[in-house]
């Protein structure tokens, strides 16, 4: 069996903006290992939704670790992964707009950059990096659809806080490779022409990166 010319492919988006069910469905036609989000047994995401300001430091510290994990876990294993959301959003945008937000003190914000740092300067970005962009109507949309009891007391600002930060962030991303999918003119949910379209332009992207590999 040929050797794949890349190993990690991760999926970025704001929540609800339906990075998990493209982990999905991707990794199931490419045939690709899936590494989802830790969300439904995350021990701490229910406890932050109603008390952001108590359990902030504590859910990101989490999902660094749990996310720096998964990388070492790519990056020594054999087979293509696709990863539901990065390292980078949590230190680009999750815990800069907590601390923004007055919810995480200026220590731990600082003690979490810190760690961020040291973790990332161990690892490579990956491979491929597929940004799913969404307006607030269709994230709402999506995340009323789902029905997540802790994501109930969401608050419209703090998404849009959120977005504000991923563009900023998709706007001076350097770190490797970008896809970036319009999620409100793709419904790839729903249609399977639109997720046939997704998939070409994944497929494109990677032949087109790693023809000469």
């Amino acid at each position: 069996m040929e050797k794949s010319p890349f190993k990690h492919i991760a999926i970025a988006g704001n929540i609800g903006a339906g990075k998990t069910t493209l982990c999905r469905q991707l990794g199931q036609h490419f045939g690709w290992e899936v590494h989802y989000e830790s969300a439904d047994n995350n021990p701490y995401l229910s406890d932050f939704y109603n008390d952001m300001k108590r359990w902030s430091f504590n859910l990101q510290v989490y999902f660094l670790h749990n996310r720096y994990k998964q990388i070492i876990d790519i990056q020594t294993g054999d087979h293509p992964v696709i990863q539901d959301r990065t390292i980078y959003e949590d230190a680009h945008i999750f815990a800069p707009n907590l601390h923004g937000m007055g919810l995480m003190t200026e220590r731990d914000f600082d003690s979490y950059t810190q760690l961020f740092h040291t973790m990332t300067s161990r690892i490579k970005p990956p491979d491929l990096l597929i940004y799913l962009r969404a307006g607030i109507g269709t994230l709402v949309a999506h995340i009323e659809n789902r029905g997540r009891d802790y994501e109930g007391t969401m608050s419209l600002d703090y998404l849009k806080q959120l977005n504000r930060r991923y563009e900023d962030w998709i706007r001076e991303y350097r770190e490797g490779n970008i896809l970036i999918i319009n999620v409100d003119e793709v419904d790839f949910v729903n249609k399977k022409e639109d997720l046939g379209k997704v998939i070409n332009m994944v497929d494109g992207k990677l032949h087109g990166l790693f023809k000469d590999a």
